[in-house]
């Protein structure tokens, strides 16, 4: 396994639509394999509880969730699609491509999300609370979306002189 670089915002990578796997066989899935392993170590050595494929530069739409205390409950989505949701929630967020940053996002309150595992079986997972929003936060990710975009302009502006700020102190 190897750990993978995050891109940072405002790395304009961050804002590219993942593409669909479409291809589960051969090679393609010993690669959906080592790229999913690779991803979770990548977020577990970040402390993280999801990363999505296009934080590390992968034009697949690929996320990993992790959201159990002892971290010993990875999952690996592919395609993750939302199918349902209902109900509005605030939750503070964090994101790997921001570190340091948090701050309150409108969510979902439950989701109901269809993907594909990395042999191409459909699953579905339904969720509240935290792994209800990371599934939400990562998903977005893959269609170009950060949590910085569904903050008001004024917040947008706070986030940026902060970051700003973070890395002149470095």
């Amino acid at each position: 396994m190897a750990k993978l670089t995050i891109l940072k915002f405002p790395d304009p990578r961050l804002k590219k639509v993942a593409r669909q796997v479409t291809d589960f066989s051969g090679v393609m899935a010993d690669d959906l394999i080592k790229i999913g392993e690779d991803m979770l170590e990548t977020m577990y050595a970040s402390s993280g509880v999801g990363l999505a494929a296009t934080q590390v530069d992968v034009d697949w739409r690929i996320i990993v969730i992790d959201c159990s205390t002892e971290k010993n409950m990875p999952q690996v989505l592919i395609n993750p699609v939302i199918s349902e949701f209902e109900g509005t929630i605030y939750w503070e967020e964090g994101c790997l491509s921001f570190p340091g940053i948090y701050a309150q996002v409108r969510r979902h309150e439950r989701v109901a999300v269809s993907y594909q595992d990395v042999y191409g079986q459909v699953q579905s997972i339904a969720s509240d609370g935290l792994l209800g929003v990371c599934l939400q936060h990562e998903i977005d990710h893959l269609n170009g979306i950060t949590f910085y975009d569904h903050l008001s302009t004024l917040k947008q502006k706070l986030l940026r002189n902060k970051i700003k700020l973070m890395k002149e102190k470095q």
